[in-house]
This record gives structure tokens, C-alpha cells and sequence, in this order.
């Protein structure tokens, strides 16, 4: 039996009266959901526990199987294991976007945050920003890397976990309560926008009528983190396929093999049939027993606030990427389970994260007779009466 997880980054929303009271999720163009969804297991499933913020990071520790009561130390290392950033007992790692600020304001602190992703900024020109922001603030206490377009880390020597915002959360609101208390760390921020603001990447950016990526972002500090082997727990051997460092992070951690796609980006126009092939090759070619393929545009979309796109990052995940593992795999021969679900909901209303349960569709290949009324959305999967109370218990359900 092979094991595939399709997650759909934020996939899940609240019904909308623009779409006659639908989810995005309910009112997509999905044949192939739909199809799948008369012969699965449909339900729900509460991928944050209580207490806990709803981020991608406790969500998809949680659905790959790991309490993250238990193993979460914060989002920067996760990400820093990815880089390949080696931390010390004693480093605090932290997230470090590049945003879009509003410059009409003289002071800093009235600026608003207008785009969490700076326009979804290439890495190539994000990597000339980290390196003036090393050149400027880089010393032996503070050291910047650069990650993947907007996301990047700084590891502080012997820094303290502080409580930061996520940018994503305060969108268009103003700054000044958020920064943070840390002096230091608010300083960076605010001659940040000094630098970024008249870099010539971002002239470039603003005479092609891009949002300029103008100032840091911290947020997400934790420690040094330590994952027990995927391998060793369940008796599989994995692969990773995403195109998010966070992401990528959790594997390194926990023993999976990260698969690098050309093209996967993490945008609306990633390469989605580039990342169904991986996982394919991987189960039916190269030995894998299980495959975690994460697509990060629902959630980008549901943060931009558009519903035309973020339907439509749902239909790609549909045609593009589960149709084409489900027709290598039927090709195979191969026995196989997919779980198509997200890791939190990403509200068009809100454009950030919530703790909501969301829903999840099993597929078994093997059981060719199953057959019930439910569909595969919000509504559905509450109506079915299936309800798992964590990742870890649905994901020890999906391995069986």
C-alpha cells in the first residue's frame, strides 16, 4: 500500500454570499474531488489544539502526524533546517518577510502593511535585499539568510523567544502597537524601510508597477527544534514535495526526503503537474511508501483576499495535481490511500488563519464499492458525523 497526503494550503473558508453562500471549496469546478468523493471517507478533523496558534506550522506538524504540544519549538527553525542553517542550543531563530509598507507616512510606526508577500517577490531579488540587510546589520549576535521569495530568517546568538505578530494577521492596519517590544529587534524594522525603500530592486519593482519589498518583518521565534524519525514512527519512507521552506523543515526534521521540483514556486502558478509526477515517480519508481505533496497558492490567495484566484488554485489542485496522481497510480497497479485535505482554513473575510476544523476526503483504491451521498466540502464533512480530534489520531487512521 502506498500512502499519498495532498494538502491544499488553507483550502478552507466560510461560506460566502458572493457565490450564493458557498465555500470556494464548494462552489470550485472539482470532477475529480467529486468523483473521488463518492467512494471516500469524508469527514472532519481539528488540526490545532486548543490553546494553540493556527499556523501553518502546528497545523501540518499536526496532519503529518506530530502533537505539536509535544514537538513544536516555532516556526524559524523548522524553516532554518530547511536552509540548512545549523542552530546552536543557545540560537533563536526567526522568521524574517520582507513586506510592502505604505511610505505616504514620515514615521515608521504609522506605516500600514499593504502585502505580507511584497507581490509574491522572486527569490533572486529578494536575495539582493537579506544581503544589504546582512551588510547592514549582520554582526555576531544577528545573521540573516535568505530563504524563498518574501521568507527568509534571521538567527539571533543567544536571543530570547519574544512574542511577535505575523504580518498576514494585520494587513492594512497600522503598525505601531505590533512592533515589537524588543528594542533591537524593532530598530532592525524601522531603518529597514530606510534601506529597502530606495534599493535599486525595489526602483526597479516600482517602475514596472510592482509593490516594492520595502521593510522586515520578525515574527515566528522559537528554538532549536527535534522531530523523532518519520520512518521509525510509522514504518514508512517519505518524501516531501513543496515548495515552502516551513515545509521543507518538517522533513528535514523528520527524516523525509525533500524532493525539489523546477517551477514549484508557491504561487498560484506553481508547477502543480511537476509535483504529481514527483510524488508518483517516488511511490512507483524509487522505492517510497509515502508522499506529502503541499501546494501553498489556497492559502496565498485567501491572504490576497481574492476569491476568483483562490477558486481557482482549488481547481488546479483538483485537475493538475490530484487527477494526475490518481492516474499514475491506477497506471501503477499499485494499492494506494490519498487524503485530500487542508491544514487550516484561510478565510477570504478575514486573510488570515482560523483554528475551525477542516475537512478531509480518504480515498482507498482498494475498496472499489464504497458509495454514500457526501461530497467533498466545509458542509459535507460536518454533515457526515465524522470527527477527528487531531491530525496525529487522522493521520495514525490514514496509515491504518
Amino acid at each position: 500500500m502506498k500512502y499519498i497526503i495532498v494538502l491544499g494550503d488553507g483550502m478552507a473558508d466560510y461560506p460566502i454570499d458572493e457565490i450564493g453562500g458557498k465555500t470556494p471549496l464548494e462552489y470550485a469546478d472539482t470532477p475529480m474531488m467529486d468523483a473521488l468523493a463518492e467512494k471516500s471517507e469524508i469527514g472532519q478533523v481539528h488540526t490545532i489544539p486548543e490553546g494553540m496558534k493556527p499556523g501553518s506550522d502546528t497545523a501540518n506538524l499536526s496532519v503529518i502526524g506530530y502533537d505539536p504540544k509535544k514537538y513544536y519549538t516555532g516556526r524559524s527553525p523548522l524553516e532554518a533546517l530547511s536552509i540548512g542553517v545549523p542552530m546552536k542550543d543557545t540560537d533563536i531563530a526567526l522568521r524574517c518577510n520582507i513586506v510592502t509598507v505604505s511610505d505616504e507616512e514620515p514615521e515608521y510606526k504609522n506605516k500600514k502593511i499593504l502585502d505580507h508577500s511584497s507581490g509574491e517577490i522572486s527569490t533572486e531579488e529578494a536575495d539582493q535585499l537579506i544581503q544589504a540587510i546582512q551588510e547592514a546589520f549582520g554582526n555576531e549576535m544577528f545573521h540573516f539568510y535568505t530563504g524563498t521569495s518574501y521568507r527568509h530568517l534571521l538567527i539571533w546568538d543567544k536571543g530570547e523567544v519574544v512574542e511577535l505578530t505575523p504580518p498576514h494577521d494585520i494587513l492594512t492596519k497600522t503598525i505601531g502597537s505590533y512592533l515589537p517590544k524588543e528594542k533591537l529587534l524593532a530598530e532592525m524594522m524601522e531603518k529597514s524601510y530606510d534601506i529597502l525603500n530606495a534599493h535599486p530592486v525595489n526602483l526597479a519593482r516600482e517602475k514596472a508597477g510592482l509593490n516594492k519589498a520595502n521593510s522586515l518583518w520578525f515574527w515566528g521565534a522559537g528554538t532549536k527544534p527535534g522531530l523523532s524519525d518519520f520512518e521509525g514512527k510509522t514504518g514508512k519512507k517519505g518524501v516531501m514535495i513543496s515548495a515552502v521552506d516551513l515545509l521543507k523543515g518538517i522533513a528535514v526534521g523528520a527524516g523525509l526526503t525533500n524532493i525539489i521540483v523546477d517551477g514549484a514556486d508557491g504561487t498560484l502558478e506553481t508547477n502543480y503537474e511537476g509535483k504529481a509526477q514527483a510524488a508518483v515517480d517516488a511511490l512507483t519508481k524509487d522505492g517510497y511508501d509515502f508522499a506529502y505533496i503541499h501546494v501553498e497558492a489556497p492559502d496565498e490567495m485567501g491572504h490576497q483576499g481574492s476569491l476568483e484566484r483562490k477558486i481557482k488554485s482549488i481547481e488546479y489542485l483538483d485537475q493538475r495535481v490530484i487527477r494526475l496522481v490518481k492516474e499514475g497510480m491506477d497506471a501503477s497497479g499499485e494499492d494506494y490511500r490519498i487524503l485530500v485535505m487542508p491544514d487550516h482554513p484561510t478565510p477570504l473575510a478575514l486573510r488570515t488563519h482560523t483554528s475551525d476544523p477542516v475537512p478531509f476526503m480518504l480515498y482507498d483504491s482498494t475498496k472499489k464499492n464504497a458509495s454514500h451521498m457526501w461530497l467533498y466540502n466545509e458542509k459535507d464533512a460536518v454533515r457526515s458525523g465524522v470527527d477527528f480530534p487531531s491530525g496525529t489520531a487522522l493521520m495514525e487512521h490514514f496509515l491504518g
